[in-house]
């Protein structure tokens, strides 16, 4: 089982300068119960080690995004009271950072193995990527992705509360734009979190799988020191599934229309993450009693 809370003390050790973390959230859909649950957990944590949350609008998957989601995404936080430290205008967004990731690939190109791959998912079958493209000299381009060899080895990481060791090279080499000439989440999210000074990660549980080989790559890119990670479980529904923005799922939209107050929706979440026993209505800026 996914421990609910981090072990705090052990996490302000691991952390050499003050915290900072943040809540990204993709407009691929309006936000629902189990991203309010995240925003508990980045809030109340980031608060009770003394920290900075950013905002990032993780719009990398263009097909889509759509501006309506982004807007009420927007608007449902500040109904919910969750303030980022550095504000939210400008709207940090990654499609307004191409130079940036253009760079990062740059880097990457001088120092490591970065290749063409035209396979699609459906060539791929599966989750592992069979490094089919590694020897072809594929030319990156239209039709044509980009992927970084990963190595051989392992990447030991402290998860909160335990030690962790996992092969970045379980899953094949990284994809780092696709064939349709879009950032991947997981190319994108380490040069973010490297350059916007992100040291403390907090997400759900199902990105677990995914931390080794962000280490790695921000290893490649030259960060010496990884960010701190904590993975909190994740919202269920009754059938045992995670909440999806696009399986229609109680969003907070909904909430809000049926009439609940922010405090209620922020209590109800608090209840169906294990964080309190009651729904007793919670302001977002009491959050941090969750934690402490």
């Amino acid at each position: 089982m996914m421990p609910l809370r981090p072990d705090l003390s052990a996490l302000s050790s691991r952390l050499t300068e003050t915290p900072v973390t943040r809540f990204a959230p993709s407009p691929t859909g309006y936000l629902h119960l189990g991203h309010v649950v995240n925003a508990l957990y980045v809030w109340g944590i980031a608060g009770a080690l003394g920290g900075r949350v950013l905002l990032r609008i993780e719009d990398h998957d263009r097909r889509r995004t759509k501006i309506r989601f982004e807007e009420s995404i927007l608007d449902d936080l500040d109904w919910l009271g969750f303030v980022p430290d550095a504000g939210r205008s400008p709207v940090v967004r990654q499609s307004d950072r191409p130079a940036r990731y253009e760079d990062a690939l740059e880097r990457l190109r001088r120092s490591h193995h970065v290749y063409g791959c035209d396979c699609s998912r459906r060539v791929i079958g599966s989750e592992r990527y069979g490094n089919t493209c590694r020897n072809r000299d594929l030319e990156t381009g239209p039709g044509v992705g980009a992927r970084v060899e990963m190595g051989p080895g392992s990447e030991r990481f402290w998860d909160g509360t335990d030690e962790r060791e996992e092969a970045p090279a379980a899953f094949g080499d990284l994809l780092i734009r696709d064939r349709e000439g879009h950032w991947t989440y997981q190319f994108s999210v380490v040069v973010d979190d490297e350059q916007d000074g992100v040291n403390l990660v907090i997400r759900g549980a199902d990105l677990t799988g995914s931390t080794a080989r962000q280490i790695r790559l921000g290893r490649m890119l030259g960060r010496s020191t990884p960010a701190q990670f904590f993975h909190h479980p994740l919202l269920l529904d009754p059938s045992g599934r995670k909440l999806s923005k696009s399986d229609g799922d109680v969003g907070v939209r909904e909430m809000r229309a049926a009439g609940a107050s922010a405090p209620e929706v922020l209590g109800r979440a608090a209840v169906a993450a294990g964080l309190r026993d009651f729904p007793h209505p919670l302001r977002a800026i009491d959050v941090v009693l969750l934690f402490g």
